[in-house]
Order: C-alpha cells, then sequence, then structure tokens
C-alpha cells in the first residue's frame, strides 16, 4: 500500500509540474494563466463566460505534447483581476490582444468556447496575421434569446449554491449524467470572488447589447474548424449554420452525444479532431 500511495503521489508531482500558474500585468490589472509545453509553436485556448483556464484541464496534457499552451483566466474570470468596467466584446478582442503582446506570442493557433469563441472570432477578424489557424467551439455572438441551460447558468453565477450550480452544469451538459463536483465547488469558489458578479453580469450585458456577429465573419480569411455538440442546450447547433455560411474556409465537424463543452465531454475525440486539424507536423 505504502508504494502503491508512492507511485500515486509521485504521478501528481509529475503531473504538477507539466503545468506552470503564472501571471503578467496588463494596465495594471494581474492576468493569470496556465502553461504547459515546450514547442516553438504556440496554442492558445480561450475560456467561455463564467469559466476559468482549468475549464481546458482534459485537453491541455494532449495539445502539449505538439504546442506549447498557453491559457489565461480572462480578464474579470477566474483568477485574473476583476476591474469595474464595460465588458463588452471588444473589450475581450482587446484585452487578448495585449495579453498575447505581452506574453511575447506574436503568431498563434487559437481556441475558443462559446463566449472565447466569439472573442477568438471577432481578434481574428481584426488580426488575421496573428492567427494561424482558429478553432470555434459552439461560440456566442449569434443567439439574442436566451435558453433554460443559459438562464440556469445565469442563476447560479447570481447565487453560487451546490444545488444551482449542480443544476446549472447538468443542464448545460445536456447527457443527462452526473457533473464532476470538482466544476461545481470551482465554479461556487470562483463566483464568490470580489467582483465576480458583476464582471459576470455586465458580460452578459454586452453580450446583449452586441451587433451580432455574422457581419464580422467574411472578414475572416483564417482556416477555421467549427465544432458544435448535438445535444448543446446553451446556445442550440442550428445557429452554427451562419458560422458556416459566414467564413470563407470553415469546416464543420458535429460531436454526437456531446452538450456545451464536448472538449470536457468527449476530450479525446475533440483533440483528435482539432490536432488534426491543425496538422503542424
Amino acid at each position: 500500500m505504502i508504494a502503491k500511495l508512492t507511485k500515486t503521489y509521485l504521478l501528481m508531482i509529475i503531473e504538477a509540474k507539466m503545468v506552470d500558474e503564472k501571471f503578467l500585468q496588463i494596465d495594471g490589472n494581474k492576468i493569470r494563466y496556465l502553461e504547459s509545453g515546450n514547442s516553438d509553436k504556440t496554442l492558445v485556448l480561450i475560456h467561455g463566460l463564467g469559466a476559468s483556464a482549468e475549464r481546458w484541464d482534459k485537453v491541455m496534457p494532449i495539445f502539449a505534447e505538439e504546442f506549447r499552451v498557453v491559457i489565461p483566466d480572462l480578464i474579470g474570470f477566474g483568477y485574473s483581476d476583476k476591474p469595474l468596467a464595460d465588458y463588452t466584446i471588444d473589450f475581450f478582442s482587446d484585452f487578448l490582444k495585449q495579453f498575447l503582446k505581452t506574453a511575447n506570442i506574436s503568431n498563434t493557433f487559437l481556441i475558443g468556447s462559446s463566449l472565447g469563441g466569439q472573442i477568438s472570432a471577432e481578434f481574428t477578424a481584426a488580426n488575421p496575421d496573428t492567427v494561424e489557424k482558429l478553432v470555434l467551439v459552439s461560440p456566442s455572438g449569434v443567439m439574442k434569446q436566451s435558453t433554460p441551460a443559459l438562464d440556469a447558468y445565469i442563476m447560479a453565477a447570481l447565487y453560487p449554491n451546490e444545488q444551482n450550480a449542480t443544476n446549472a452544469f447538468e443542464l448545460m451538459e445536456g447527457s443527462g449524467e452526473s457533473v464532476d463536483q470538482r466544476i461545481v465547488s470551482s465554479f461556487i469558489e470562483r463566483m464568490q470572488l470580489p467582483n465576480a458578479k458583476l464582471a459576470f453580469m455586465s458580460t452578459i450585458l454586452g453580450l446583449k447589447n452586441a451587433e451580432i456577429i455574422t457581419k464580422k465573419l467574411p472578414s475572416i480569411l483564417t482556416q477555421t474548424m467549427l465544432i458544435w455538440g448535438s445535444d448543446d442546450p446553451v446556445i442550440p447547433i442550428h445557429h452554427a449554420d451562419d458560422f458556416v455560411s459566414s467564413i470563407k474556409d470553415c469546416r464543420f465537424v458535429r460531436m454526437d452525444g456531446c452538450g456545451h463543452t464536448p472538449y470536457v465531454q468527449d476530450p479525446h475525440t475533440f483533440s483528435e479532431k482539432v490536432l488534426d486539424f491543425l496538422d503542424v507536423n
């Protein structure tokens, strides 16, 4: 038993060393990010509304085998600072530009999920020379009406307790299966941080007031992959049509049996599809 425990402990240490937690400053705000891998090719992952860098923890080690993977906590979320500001899409797109510059990333492969997908799409449209290839995962930007799953998520953010958070994440997955309680407890912890609720609701208002993204999508000349869970209850899959028809070079992948976060529910299939598309060998 001692030998077994020792081996498990060593594996935990090894895994911990594979991921570095780092911080940088942007306009006086402390921004947290995770980094793994030592490739000369960089892959940046952008999380969604109310999430943090840990949302990508199931795919990060897979991608780190071929890339230097960098995952920021968006300003206003995770363990990055949450200044009093208008959290609009332009605000986030400008943040991403500053983050890449401050982190000395001049060219990158970029993946964005949900809110992070909309941010990544808008950033790529405005900065085409920075992004090598783009992957969007059930991005926001075209859906103006809410859904029951999104309503439950907003409720969990405003009243972060175990019941509300569990209900929200189970609805978002759309599978009917139990959600990892670490996801629930981490969300509750983050939403109780100073200004977390203000940043969350400011972002919701910013999304509601934003212009529909379809007018900007034709400006994306970067090769793009769009991935959508077939059972996504947050942003239903029929919204994929607007992205596929508007982006000139867009490959569409439907992930059956997945909800809003296929990289959490089926990380190996997700990673396989993405790595095949990025094809950096």
